[in-house]
């Protein structure tokens, strides 16, 4: 971010105040009103904080009109074709992409981190049967402060490291622990001959009645579902972990705050809403009703999978998943498979309309995905669940940004006030 001793004047009542404007590396250039009130004594209104930068972060930009992402300036199309996920997770971690040693190091230690502590497997019988996977990981992976004390001292840089890797590590595991305890499977213990996306599939399909080997495409579509969700700029579950790290808790409870705000069918749940629009249509000759629906304003029905909050153009990830999504039915050979049937319907139909193009609304990352994990035999239940496990690499660093940065503040936003003003106690019996 650049200085360049630019101002914007704002003019308040006949006064006139200059606020030092910064040029990013890239995007739109930004107005520091942080010493407004002091100055002025005014605040300003951005409901959602969508026109209002948290932070400044050298990790994952987004440019919205160009349909962009980029990963420390790496485009995500180049990784999710060329790298991996775990290379991917040391590029956010670290800013820099590996040197096969270095890989082959970092690879190591997560892998080696990948087991939990075996007291915590009595937390998970404290759930209900029928728990949600998310209520199951948000409290387990809370309580991994009350297991790893070595790994809870924020002021110290090795616990940093140590805590990092856990997550990393660990986030599979938890998963497939809640899935396995929700339909009455025992545990699968982690593998440390398989990668990181075979390990997660075998943990959570694998029973020990019978072998269990892990197809590669299926594992390389899983790699590539955990690479595309992996980091996305300040978005609302970023936010949440880089708000609770802020006070200076530790990195798992605030990540357990992380997926807590990434349970909601607007941010993780948004794939798993798309797959139950799916199935609601049912078969593709009602698919023209659904369209009209949506394009009627009256009617609160929208098209789940469409359109993006940031992306004003096609949205990056989704050309990516496609092509997973074509090798996957290919090899299960669903491509009869109805709900695929309405969903490749739904999009030649809707990008054929002046509607949706005119508004941009085009299939998003989350369109795709759940057609993938559906195809793999992951339940909905289970789709914001590995969004947590995608994500958690993100959350990490950016909380490892945020704690080593000098500016450091606890969030505190502030509000525009709309109730009663001062009025003194009546007592309850003149009431």
């Amino acid at each position: 971010m650049s200085d360049d001793k630019r101002v914007a004047k704002l003019e308040i009542a006949g006064k006139t105040y200059e606020l030092p404007m910064y040029s990013p590396t890239a995007g739109p250039d930004v107005i520091d009103i942080r010493k407004l009130y002091a100055d002025a004594g005014v605040f300003t209104y951005d409901p959602g904080y969508t026109s209002t930068a948290s932070c400044d972060s050298t990790i994952t930009f987004i440019d919205g009109d160009k349909g962009e992402l980029l990963h420390r300036g790496y485009p995500i199309d180049q990784l999710a074709e060329k790298s991996h996920y775990l290379e991917v997770c040391y590029l956010l971690l670290y800013g820099e992409l590996p040197s096969p040693a270095q890989l082959e190091d970092f690879e190591s230690r997560v892998t080696n981190h990948t087991m939990i502590h075996e007291q915590m497997h009595f937390l998970f019988r404290g759930f209900r049967r029928d728990a949600h996977p998310m209520a199951i990981m948000v409290g387990v992976v809370g309580a991994l402060s009350a297991f790893y004390h070595d790994s809870t001292d924020i002021t110290d840089p090795w616990q940093r490291e140590v805590a990092s890797i856990r997550l990393i590590a660990k986030m599979p595991t938890i998963a497939a622990m809640a899935y396995k305890y929700t339909i009455g499977q025992p545990f699968e213990y982690p593998r440390n001959d398989l990668d990181y996306a075979s390990n997660f599939l075998r943990m959570c399909f694998a029973v020990p009645a019978e072998n269990f080997v892990v197809n590669p495409i299926l594992s390389r579509a899983m790699d590539r579902i955990f690479t595309l969700h992996a980091d996305h700029e300040q978005n609302a579950s970023t936010s949440t972990v880089r708000l609770a790290s802020s006070s200076g808790a530790n990195p798992f409870a605030c990540v357990a705050a992380g997926i807590a705000c990434l349970w909601g069918p607007a941010h993780g749940g948004a794939n798993q809403a798309c797959l139950e629009m799916l199935q609601e249509i049912g078969t593709p000759d009602r698919i023209p009703e659904f369209i009209a629906r949506a394009k009627d304003k009256d009617d609160p029905f929208r098209l789940m999978g469409f359109g993006h909050r940031v992306y004003k153009n096609f949205d990056p990830r989704a050309k990516v998943m496609k092509q997973s999504a074509d090798e996957v039915l290919e090899l299960l050979g669903v491509e009869n498979n109805p709900t695929l049937q309405v969903a490749k319907e739904l999009e030649k139909q809707a990008l054929a309309d002046p509607y949706f193009a005119d508004k941009k609304l085009f299939p998003n990352v989350d369109f795709y995905s759940g057609i993938i994990l559906e195809a793999m035999g992951f339940p909905t239940s289970m789709f914001t669940p590995i969004f947590a496990v995608s994500r958690t690499i993100g959350w990490i660093s950016q909380w490892k940004e945020m704690i080593a940065d000098p500016q450091l503040k606890i969030g505190r936003p502030r509000q525009l006030y709309k109730g009663a003003t001062l009025r003194d106690y009546v007592d309850i019996e003149k009431r």
